[in-house]
């Protein structure tokens, strides 16, 4: 009998990287065939490896986690990866889909595991009810607030702006520079923090100290040097992609 394969989909890093650790120690037969950052990866590795397991953050850029579960429905046990509250908890367990809660702790991880292991041996049927949790999750209403406006400093005025006018967030040193097509402005708010505001299907981050509004971008290239550049549209503005993120642009 094969090894049974896996796929990792979570865009934060060290949870990426913690969850592939636990699963190694936990089920080291366990193929993980890819990992993904984004929704657009993910579905790319489920075309390409067709995996028997998917664990999926339900919010990521590119596709959402919801977005890429529709595609893998019927076709892969499902795992969600996700910070929601007890209330979208509920609409998990009406459905044959498991979940792990982040922080994901190894004892919660190993019971996820030993179900989806008595699945795999008991050659059980993949499930089904995508569709009905993901609309039971819309019904709970856990999908997390996002950001809608800011206050920030210009010189002396304090200005209200819209996150739609914001063509990218930049750090500075203490500060979050926020730039739009009507000038810039700062605010204390730490980029860290606007990663888990923002609606990360609007806003991509490139770069450990960018995020960029992905309607504001109007192509991406290579400088002389050979590194990814964003060209904001509008602008001279180029942003530099980092190595991390590039898979972003993979398809391009």
């Amino acid at each position: 009998m094969r090894a049974p394969s896996a796929i990792v989909a979570e865009d934060e890093a060290a949870l990426r990287e913690q969850l592939v650790e636990q699963l190694h120690a936990l089920w080291p037969e366990l193929l993980i065939a890819g990992v993904a950052a984004d929704g657009i990866e993910a579905l790319r590795l489920l075309e390409e490896q067709r995996p028997d397991i998917l664990f999926l953050d339900i919010q990521m850029p590119g596709a959402s986690g919801q977005e890429v579960a529709r595609a893998a429905a019927g076709r892969c046990h499902i795992v969600f990866v996700t910070a929601f509250d007890q209330h979208a908890v509920e609409a998990f367990e009406q459905g044959a889909i498991d979940y792990v809660l982040k922080p994901v702790l190894p004892a919660r991880l190993f019971s996820t595991v030993s179900r989806l292991r008595e699945r795999i041996d008991a050659g059980a049927a993949r499930p089904e009810e995508v569709n009905a949790v993901l609309g039971q999750l819309g019904m709970t209403g856990a999908s997390r607030p996002t950001l809608r406006w800011i206050n920030a400093s210009v010189g002396q005025n304090l200005r209200v702006i819209t996150v739609d006018e914001v063509l990218y967030f930049q750090a500075d040193n203490k500060y979050t520079r926020v730039v739009t097509d009507h000038g810039e402005a700062l605010i204390r708010k730490p980029l860290k923090d606007l990663v888990d505001e923002l609606d990360r299907q609007q806003f991509w981050q490139i770069h450990r100290s960018t995020l960029v509004n992905a309607a504001a971008i109007d192509r991406i290239a290579r400088d002389m040097r050979g590194r990814m550049v964003v060209h904001v549209k509008g602008r001279s503005d180029t942003l530099l992609v980092s190595d991390s993120y590039a898979h972003l642009f993979r398809q391009m």
